[in-house]
């Protein structure tokens, strides 16, 4: 389930990992599962901070370029995110807002 909060991030930004989280919140066995749904749901949320940021400098053009950016290394992060916890590995996102703790 781990994996599957990751990569849910991909496809489904922070709704997702919300949903997944919200499953396993009070299951105590799922620890490493709340865990990593939960940093994954933090990354979700840090990256649709920076694309809000940057349509609103897509008025300079430079937001296209940050979008462009968060979008790749969304992309790649959630995907190593992903293979870590695959692996039973806990995974922490370098550039994420902890919100939810």
């Amino acid at each position: 389930m781990a994996l599957v909060a990751h990569l849910l991030g991909i496809l489904t930004s922070f709704v997702g990992p919300l949903i997944i989280w919200l499953i396993n919140k009070d299951k105590a066995p799922n620890s490493f599962v709340v865990d990593q749904s939960k940093e994954a749901l933090n990354f979700q949320i840090t990256l649709v901070f920076v694309y809000i940021v940057g349509i609103i400098l897509s008025v300079i053009v430079i937001g296209v370029f940050i979008n462009m950016l968060a979008g790749l290394a969304g992309l790649i992060l959630a995907l190593i995110a992903a293979v870590k916890a695959n692996n039973g590995e806990a995974y922490r996102y370098p550039f994420a807002i902890r919100l939810s703790k």
